[in-house]
């Protein structure tokens, strides 16, 4: 099942929804308070609405989409933004990656075209991965994308902590520590505004300061409640990004990257 957490997404929404329904016949959309309308521009659309009557963040959204996949006995739940950032063709990709590695969280990671991507952006994802590795224990490419599978057993931990983008990390950390999970990563295009393209993009609502802030309070706390700092530094480098990419393009250059930190 895809699920698609949403805020003010009245400008791409209907795009996303019927890109996810071509892949995918159940869809869940998870409207978080939004104000302009979003609701309304997939109302005749065969998915499933779930509505916030107040803005409750994207973390409870995904918790929500989670608990009403696992409902329906969803075997993997696939997560894609509303703003129209990720492409649905790239669905199947990850399914296909999630079948040659059972039991693991797929991430969408944007490493095609990463040129049109923003250099905070880009910069501030890098300092994310290596965060989220502290609480992982191993390397991950591109920590900070929302499109992923999650197989069931992971949908299915309660008590996640942390809220708003927190929430996506800390998802990563919880299955790794309660689970044994890893991620591995499948090469995706970047899309983002620019003045060569005429795809349009409402303003993100990560913002890179407060978000990678609130995220690296929180994996630097529970580094310290669990102590061992050496020997997650060691693990941590002992273990590369995993990257699913048959033709060869990325893996190595990923590796050489990751042995440089």
């Amino acid at each position: 099942m895809v699920v698609i957490p949403a805020l003010n997404e009245a400008l791409r929404i209907r795009e996303v929804v019927e890109g996810a329904l071509a892949q995918c016949a159940q869809v869940i959309v998870i409207d978080d308070g939004s104000d302009d309308g979003t609701g309304e521009c997939i109302a005749d659309l065969p998915v499933t609405v779930l509505r916030h009557p107040q803005r409750q963040g994207k973390g409870a959204s995904l918790r929500d989409g989670f608990a009403e996949a696992q409902r329906r006995g969803a075997a993997a739940v696939i997560t894609m933004d509303g703003d129209g950032q990720h492409s649905a063709d790239d669905i199947a990709r990850l399914i296909d990656s999630a079948n040659r590695h059972p039991g693991h969280i797929v991430i969408g990671a944007r490493l095609r075209k990463r040129a049109s991507q923003p250099t905070y952006r880009r910069l501030a994802n890098n300092f994310g991965d290596w965060g989220v590795a502290w609480g992982t224990g191993y390397q991950v490419a591109d920590s900070q994308s929302g499109q992923r599978l999650y197989p069931a057993e992971v949908i299915a931990l309660r008590d996640v902590p942390g809220e708003d983008f927190v929430f996506e990390a800390q998802i990563l950390m919880s299955a790794a520590q309660q689970l044994g999970t890893r991620c591995v990563s499948v090469p995706i295009e970047s899309r983002y505004h620019s003045d060569d393209s005429q795809q349009q993009f409402r303003a993100s609502h990560f913002k890179p300061l407060r978000d990678f802030t609130r995220i690296t309070s929180h994996i630097v706390l529970q580094c310290l409640r669990r102590g061992g700092v050496p020997e997650v530094y060691r693990s941590i480098r002992a273990n590369p990004p995993l990257i699913d990419d048959p033709s060869g393009e990325f893996v190595e250059g990923v590796k050489a990257h990751a042995n440089l930190r």
